[in-house]
Formats: structure tokens, C-alpha cells, sequence
């Protein structure tokens, strides 16, 4: 590709989820639990939760192209938040790098989430309202997950 733009983005999302904080964090933590609202159906997904761990996400789009979605985990503090640098590859083309922060806040009995991702955009490969739909369709996927798993495991 001879296009190499840049843009900047940065997006908020905020959801509010009954479970307290320790549960909405745990399902983020535990990888059994995480790869069941985070990846796709046909997707694979490994989870090393820790200060300097690493997360990827592998699928493949309609066209054949693969993605792969890589964080390293920069900040965890249980039960309040997650600091993670990302990228994204389509193919051979990185597509992305950001920085996203979540932060877990105790709101009556259950949770306000605050997602922040700070994006770096290239060449058009992806572009911020992508990420931030499908940044929103996870978290929606996160609330299905609690709801489903309400009485806690």
C-alpha cells in the first residue's frame, strides 16, 4: 500500500454492570472466562494476566485476511484498573497501536466501567468508529457474559 496516513483518535465508553467490581474484573482476568465474551466464535485466544503479560486474539475476517489483536498489560490494579498497549495486524499490514485504560468503579451495588483507548490509525486499515463500535460490541458482549453467569462461578 503506497497511502500511509496517520490518524489520531480517542474514544470514552462507559457501561454500567450490576456484579460489583471484583466480579467485572474477574471475568476480565480469568482467560477461560474472557475468551468466551472477547473472541469470535471461530477465533483463538490466550490470556497471560499480569503486569507484562501478553493477550492475542486471532480470526479471520470474510475475505480470508487475518487478524490478530496482541495487548501487553502494562498496569493491573485488582479491582480497579487495567492499563494495556495494543495493536492490530490485518495481515501483514499493521493496522493499529493504542493505549486503552479501564477503570472499575463501585456504583451502588454494582459497576461503572470508564473504557478509555487513545488510537494511532494507519494507512486505512482500520479506522476509530470501527474500533469503537466493536470496542462497545465487547463490552456489550461483557454485560451478556455477567448476566448469564449472574450467580457468580
Amino acid at each position: 500500500m503506497t497511502d500511509r496516513q496517520i490518524t489520531h483518535a480517542t474514544f470514552c465508553l462507559e457501561r454500567h454492570y450490576p456484579p460489583p467490581p471484583a466480579r467485572v474484573f474477574s471475568a476480565w482476568a480469568d482467560p477461560q472466562a474472557k475468551a468466551s465474551w472477547f473472541s469470535g466464535v471461530d477465533a483463538t485466544h490466550e490470556l497471560d494476566f499480569r503486569v507484562g503479560g501478553h493477550e492475542v486474539n486471532r480470526a479471520r475476517r470474510i475475505d480470508g485476511v487475518e487478524l490478530v489483536f496482541e495487548s501487553w498489560y502494562r498496569d493491573i490494579v485488582p479491582d480497579q484498573r487495567l492499563v494495556y498497549t495494543s495493536t492490530l495486524n490485518a495481515g501483514d499490514e499493521l493496522a493499529t497501536v493504542s493505549l486503552t485504560t479501564v477503570e472499575f468503579h463501585h456504583e451502588g451495588a454494582g459497576t461503572r466501567l470508564v473504557l478509555t483507548e487513545q488510537g494511532t490509525f494507519l494507512n486505512g486499515n482500520e479506522e476509530p468508529s470501527w474500533r469503537e463500535q466493536g470496542t462497545g460490541a465487547w463490552l456489550d458482549a461483557l454485560g451478556t457474559f455477567l448476566r448469564i453467569h449472574e450467580s457468580g462461578t
